[in-house]
């Protein structure tokens, strides 16, 4: 390293540590005006030296890269909701669960505040930030590294004896003091005042030039370490390491022994949390042992090991002008109540959904009623209850209409449901464009380049009737269409044409039948292997399968009974989509009625290609040690407490040699 070089890295290293000192531990050791000085003489070096650039330099915090489009990165670790909870009896269900499979002597809980901002996972390698990513739908984000390095409280370098590679998660948040000042000054210039804390942290990190994102006054705290290295044992130690790599972790957490102390906890922050600087809704409570969090594990949504206790909602009073009609996919009534519009947690709030005709008449709701609402999960507009003492005598009561809003049709009823239905499945506008609009989705075909409202204009100028008829769309019939100029109507050819490779199991689900989600078609394509030995199944026969019942079953074969649907899914055929699951189910029956659990590290496998093997041979894989285990497929660096259960139980330990052997056996 030259003398140059030396010079600049320590520098940056220099800068690095004030920048950590003024805005993570508010304990600066130098003036404003002498770190302006080292700022610049850093710039002009580099500027003096380009070949020694470093894109984690504190110059770059300034931002002015300019992004089109931010890039879609799956997560390595799916960034999971967490369930909610109201109340001391929710938490101690929630702790009468834990404690079915693990023992209660060294349980402990850390409890965090549950921050209400902007939550965004960072990855390093070697002590530098690579890359910073939302949350998105939990399974994949956007890309968005150079807005997040232009935030002061997010190292860019790492301090002290960290892992080589691991991700840490926070929440990107706005204080209450700075978001004022931001209002000042917009207001000042002519500008609408910014609704919220929250949306306008959001907003700010998908702007597309970091220059302006630097403007903005973000912060982050992080509080959770996600991979795995050898000297992670608790969450709490993963909280203390964080703050010694560099890391702005809040101070407020504690560690808590038994559920009374949680809610103690919790007590005492719903009385504190109004002199807070910046916005929670809530505090986060944690199975502290990272070895047991990885026995209880996930469901399909949530961790096992944590839930969110959720503080009393806001609530306000408005008046309730009519209730209107939306007609869903599945043909589903939902009614939606027209308020006067009031301001509810920082948003104007004119809608509320009524979910169905029981909830109207639960509420007993009539025309001109005022009503207190509040936000369902911080977010969704609900109404609570209804002053009586404010109603009129001769106000009307709100009654469910009978028939469909769109198209007129009857509406029915099944008495094992809540909602109404319009059974005009074939001609119902809403109906048939909610179809469409699923069939593009994201977890459907996701199909780039076709949005809803662009789905709702060719259905308009009647291009499309059903979403067979995208694959025969013409370029000339695109460019006709209003915002659709050559560059766009690519995209949507691109768009459809990736999509024929998208697996059977998601254009089952693509299809839009109803009450079939993505569990149960994986599980349908899994066991039936293709779109036509999925058509020639009887009722009696469906419900055979995994997961499926009488409601799944009969809603089945309701659906291919109906020829509109055959010739959609023979059209799909015509123009290559996958109607054939690649997944061969039980190549061999060496694993039948055996059960696996697989932990740890392999020399020749993944965890997901092993999990793979067990059930195209027939076995079956669990997520934790239990009396029904038979096999422990035991790797390197595997959590010990799965392996003394295991023991304890008596279930076979086996290696990964001890697995070939076994899968080269055939009965």
């Amino acid at each position: 390293m030259s003398l140059n070089q030396k010079i600049l890295e320590n520098l940056r290293d220099e800068i690095h540590m004030h920048t950590h000192l003024y805005y993570v531990k508010d304990a600066p050791i130098i003036s404003d005006y002498e770190f302006d000085l080292m700022l610049k003489k850093l710039t002009d070096l580099e500027s003096k030296f380009p070949q020694f650039f470093d894109i984690n330099s504190p110059s770059q915090r300034v931002g002015g890269k300019v992004s089109k489009n931010f890039n879609n990165i799956k997560h390595d670790y799916p960034m999971y909701s967490l369930d909610n909870s109201y109340s001391k009896k929710d938490l101690d269900s929630f702790y009468s669960r834990i404690l079915k499979k693990i023992p209660d002597y060294d349980l402990n809980f850390l409890c965090e505040l549950k921050f209400d901002g902007v939550s965004i996972n960072l990855t390093y390698e070697n002590g530098v930030l690579v890359r910073a990513v939302t949350r998105g739908d939990g399974v994949q984000g956007d890309d968005v590294t150079e807005n997040i390095k232009t935030i002061k409280t997010i190292p860019l370098k790492l301090n002290g004896d960290y892992p080589s590679k691991f991700q840490i998660r926070g929440e990107i948040f706005i204080e209450l003091n700075d978001f004022n000042k931001m209002n000042i000054d917009r207001t000042n210039n002519g500008l609408e005042p910014y609704m919220n804390p929250r949306n306008t942290a959001s907003g700010s990190l998908k702007l597309q030039d970091s220059a302006e994102v630097a403007r903005r006054p973000l912060k982050c705290f992080l509080y959770q370490v996600v991979s795995e290295f050898d000297e992670s044992k608790t969450q709490y130690d993963n909280l203390i390491s964080a703050s010694k790599w560099g890391f702005n972790v809040s101070d407020s957490y504690k560690l808590c022994n038994t559920i009374d102390e949680v809610f103690d906890f919790i007590n005492d922050w719903d009385h504190k949390r109004n002199n807070l600087d910046f916005e929670i809704d809530g505090i986060v409570i944690k199975v502290n042992q990272i070895d047991y969090q990885k026995i209880l594990g996930f469901t399909s949504k949530y961790p096992r090991w944590s839930i969110a206790y959720k503080f009393k909602t806001l609530q306000v009073s408005t008046v309730l002008l009519s209730v209107s009609y939306q007609v869903g996919r599945t043909g589903a009534i939902t009614p939606v109540a027209n308020l006067n519009p009031v301001l509810l947690g920082g948003t104007i709030v004119k809608r509320a959904s009524l979910h169905n005709e029981d909830q109207i008449n639960k509420l007993d709701l009539h025309l001109n009623d005022h009503v207190l609402i509040e936000k369902g999960g911080e977010i969704i507009p609900k109404i609570v209850d209804v002053q009586l003492d404010e109603r009129n005598l001769d106000s009307n009561r709100i009654l469910f209409i009978n028939k469909c809003p769109s198209c007129q049709a009857d509406l029915s009823k099944n008495e094992s449901e809540a909602h109404h239905y319009c059974l005009n499945f074939n001609s119902c506008p809403p109906q048939i464009t909610g179809r469409i609009q699923h069939f593009i989705s994201r977890k459907a075909m996701d199909i780039n380049g076709i949005g809803n409202e662009t789905i709702q204009l060719m259905f308009q100028n009647k291009l499309i009737t059903n979403y067979a008829d995208l694959y025969t769309l013409k370029k000339e019939d695109l460019l006709s269409l209003e915002r659709m100029a050559e560059k766009s109507v690519e995209n949507v050819f691109k768009g459809l044409n990736e999509s024929k490779k998208v697996p059977f199991e998601r254009v089952l689900f693509a299809l839009g039948i109803r009450h079939v989600g993505q569990t149960v078609s994986k599980n349908l394509a899994k066991k039936f292997e293709s779109i036509d030995n999925l058509i020639s199944q009887t009722y009696d026969e469906l419900l055979l399968v995994d997961e499926i019942g009488e409601r799944i079953s009969k809603s089945v074969v309701n659906f291919f009974k109906n020829e509109k649907n055959i010739i959609n899914i023979e059209k799909l055929k015509t123009v290559g989509l996958q109607f054939h699951s690649e997944i061969k189910t039980n190549v061999t029956n060496v694993f039948n009625d055996k059960t696996f659990v697989v932990s740890g590290v392999f020399e020749g496998y993944s965890r997901d290609q092993l999990k793979n093997l067990i059930e195209i041979n027939g076995g079956k894989n669990l997520s934790s040690v239990s009396s029904k285990t038979n096999y422990l497929l035991a790797g390197d660096k595997m959590g010990p407490s799965k392996l003394k259960k295991a023991e304890d139980l008596g279930v076979d330990i086996i290696s990964e040699q001890d697995f070939n052997k076994l899968l080269m056996f055939k009965p």
